[in-house]
């Protein structure tokens, strides 16, 4: 598999450091603008991120004893930014180990039913979750005629240097 699992990692990380950091800039009535269709405010939003990646790395990590903060705590962008770092360094740890992807976990259905669940499938979720509420929040931003920063799979890369630029081949 290769870099493929760190490369997905990495791309989530990254990108919720930019989004976080974009909304630093923000002021507090954009932070709390919503619009139909997304998750709740900026604010609320980037919590719900946070706190659901927290949940699904200690489903399949084990990384700490319990739950690693209060959960109904409505903190604001110096705090989840710090938890973003904890985060990306625990599932940077976690891919770099002997990791289990069929190691299973619990995860409670809407109707209250109680599911075991593999890593792997965890993972998957915490990727898909966060890629799709960073979509709201850039919907959020477009709406109130902000440009939304760019944290697609191919900015990252750029940044990273996980894409280069081809030298111009000879024959041009």
């Amino acid at each position: 598999m290769g870099l493929a699992l760190h490369d997905l990692a990495g791309h989530n990380a990254w990108a919720t450091t930019q989004t976080l950091e974009f909304c630093r800039g923000l002021n507090q009535q954009t932070l709390d603008a919503t619009v139909p269709g997304t998750y709740g405010t900026i604010i609320e939003t980037l919590r719900h991120i946070i706190n659901a990646e927290a949940g699904y790395l200690f489903r399949c990590t084990s990384a700490w004893s319990e739950y690693p903060w209060p959960r109904d705590e409505a903190v604001e962008l110096e705090v989840l930014s710090e938890r973003a770092v904890m985060l990306a360094s625990t599932w940077d740890r976690f891919l770099a180990g002997d990791m289990d992807t069929e190691r299973l976990g619990e995860a409670r259905g809407d109707e209250g039913e109680l599911f075991a669940v593999p890593a792997g499938i965890f993972i998957t979720q915490a990727l898909h979750h966060a890629n799709e509420h960073r979509a709201h929040i850039c919907t959020i931003l477009g709406a109130q005629g902000v440009e939304p920063p760019d944290v697609s799979a191919w900015e990252y890369a750029r940044v990273s240097g996980r894409m280069t630029l081809e030298p111009e081949s000879a024959d041009d």
